[in-house]
């Protein structure tokens, strides 16, 4: 039986043929939009234009966590886009060159704002509404930290680990087991954080926990990539404390529902415009549930 030779890189790469496995049909080399479409606009201060991936949920529960805070200056329309080619628009690649979801348009001054990459929405929108991020000293230190240790760390859990173990067309030992072993790290060093501390940047809840948890909390939950029994994350116990706590949030819980296309209909709000819509207008009570 023959071997697969081994992999020699060329000296200059060239894009010609599809990478395979899920996603692949929409990745390519280069940026901007492939087509003409205007992106809608609703009647609040906030546009939202998103999908309910675990960057997507950052932006929903930042949202309504600031509207249960009595902050009426956040009510939002959140649009859905899907992964499917539509982040191609010429209308959302003008909110975001980088053509990711979520992307915010603060719509609440004289000239509309742009603000893309989910950090820097939670940013945008805890100092515009002085909620959920520290003032200043040790804590605004913590939660700015853990903040963006969350935007270095996910990329090895999600493009890496999750790519490599759910998605890639075939299974690469190495590649599993190199990004297997970070992300056990990067679970062992929130475990000792939260061991301490109830919440991340310390006894605050912050948007430091709402950037970690919907990446983190589906992860120890078995739900990411349904890699749970493979990472052994019940061991993780302070980790699934602080997972619970955040869980039963109703900012969280309304939040998650947003722009979500898979799951029970009853946790699928395609599109949010009031927030009676949690109520009437979910997919169990308007439609059939869409294909993810």
């Amino acid at each position: 039986m023959t071997e697969t030779p081994a992999y020699e890189p060329p000296k200059i790469w060239t894009w010609n043929k599809g990478s395979g496995g899920r996603f692949a049909s929409i990745n390519r080399p280069i940026a901007g939009a492939t087509h003409d479409k205007e992106l809608p606009v609703g009647r609040h201060p906030m546009q939202l234009y998103s999908l309910a991936t675990p960057n997507g949920v950052k932006a929903t529960v930042m949202l309504e966590e600031l509207l249960a805070l009595g902050h009426s200056g956040a009510e939002y329309d959140a649009w859905l886009i899907k992964i499917d080619g539509n982040q191609f628009g010429s209308g959302f690649v003008a909110v975001n060159p980088n053509s990711k979801i979520p992307a915010l348009m603060d719509r609440s001054g004289p000239a509309p704002i742009r603000v893309f990459e989910s950090g820097a929405i939670l940013v945008h929108l805890a100092e515009k509404f002085g909620a959920l991020l520290p003032s200043g000293g040790q804590a605004r230190a913590e939660c700015l930290s853990w903040l963006f240790w969350q935007m270095g760390s996910a990329p090895f859990l999600g493009g890496g680990f999750g790519h490599f173990y759910a998605y890639a067309p075939e299974k690469i030992e190495y590649a599993i087991d190199r990004y297997a072993m970070e992300v056990k790290r990067q679970l062992d060093v929130l475990d000792r954080r939260l061991a301490d501390n109830e919440y991340l940047a310390g006894s605050e809840y912050t948007i430091a926990d709402i950037a970690v948890w919907p990446w983190y909390g589906s992860l120890v939950k078995g739900v990411l990539y349904g890699a749970g029994e493979f990472l052994s994350v019940q061991d993780y116990k302070n980790v699934q404390r602080w997972t619970d706590a955040i869980a039963k949030r109703p900012g969280v819980q309304r939040g998650r529902m947003v722009n979500r296309t898979w799951g029970d209909p009853a946790s699928q709000l395609h599109e949010r415009h009031d927030a009676s819509d949690f109520e009437t207008k979910t997919q169990d009570k308007i439609a059939e549930p869409a294909a993810s």
